[in-house]
């Protein structure tokens, strides 16, 4: 029985690392790094053989490739360690995730500023992150870091104010940050028929699992953008129902 006091720490260490390793595991899923991450995790599978069966070429070339991969992962999870950091300034980290308000109750709130800002004949762009990680595109703009609020929503799209012309997103159910830069769709077809909210929109779809709204000023008309599909011309009841419908989506599908 006093035996089992001797290997305390050994199980300590192994809980602690499980912890950390869990964490970040959960941190990058579903994120496009992820796929680096597991690269990664390949390659030292591979290290690992090479050294227990001595296989000296793949083991010399290995531990060079590591020595320049450094420099190369800070490179490409910059944006993620970031938020990372800053996430676990907040202490939120050991909580899994942000707490994430109610669906229904910010889908209103965007639904109704979608009607004032089309009423108003204001365009805009939300981004509703799902999966995919939003972070880098959050770092492009001001943080704004707010519950959602069809008020807000209405104020940052209002015409002379400095974050109207970029995209507004909305992670974990609270307003992320406005005035964010998304890439643009090169497609010359569609240029001629969309303006570039709509470009930006399904540029960013190409790339993320994000749902899109977009609030046309020139045609006084709402559409939602997923995975490259459009839904177009949108009434209140249709969009609310679209963009719940869109959210249960399962990232698989």
């Amino acid at each position: 029985m006093p035996n089992l006091f001797l290997y305390w720490k050994p199980a300590t260490e192994v809980l602690i690392l499980w912890f950390f390793i869990y964490q970040i595991i959960l941190f990058f899923e579903g994120t496009r790094s992820l796929q680096v991450l597991r690269g990664i995790i390949m390659l030292l599978l591979v290290f690992f053989i090479s050294q227990k069966f001595d296989f000296i070429v793949l083991d010399w070339l290995l531990k060079k490739l590591f020595g320049i991969s450094v420099i190369a992962i800070l490179i490409i999870f910059h944006p993620e360690i970031r938020q990372g950091l800053a996430q676990l300034g907040k202490r939120n980290i050991f909580k899994n995730m942000l707490k994430e308000e109610d669906p229904h109750l910010f889908v209103k709130q965007i639904v109704e500023a979608c009607e004032s800002l089309t009423a108003n004949k204001l365009g805009g762009l939300i981004a509703i992150e799902k999966n995919d990680s939003l972070a880098a595109y959050i770092q492009s703009g001001e943080i704004i870091d707010s519950r959602v609020s069809g008020d807000l929503i209405q104020a940052i799209f209002t015409p002379n104010n400095p974050l109207h012309d970029g995209g507004l997103i909305i992670q974990h159910g609270k307003i992320a940050a406005a005035g964010c830069i998304f890439p643009l769709a090169i497609n010359q077809d569609l240029n001629r028929v969309f303006g570039t909210r709509h470009r930006a929109a399904l540029s960013l779809s190409e790339e993320t699992d994000a749902i899109l709204i977009v609030i046309s000023e020139e045609r006084h008309d709402v559409s939602v953008i997923y995975r490259k599909k459009f839904y177009r011309d949108l009434g209140a009841v249709e969009l609310e129902s679209k963009i719940k419908e869109l959210l249960k989506t399962r990232k698989d599908e």
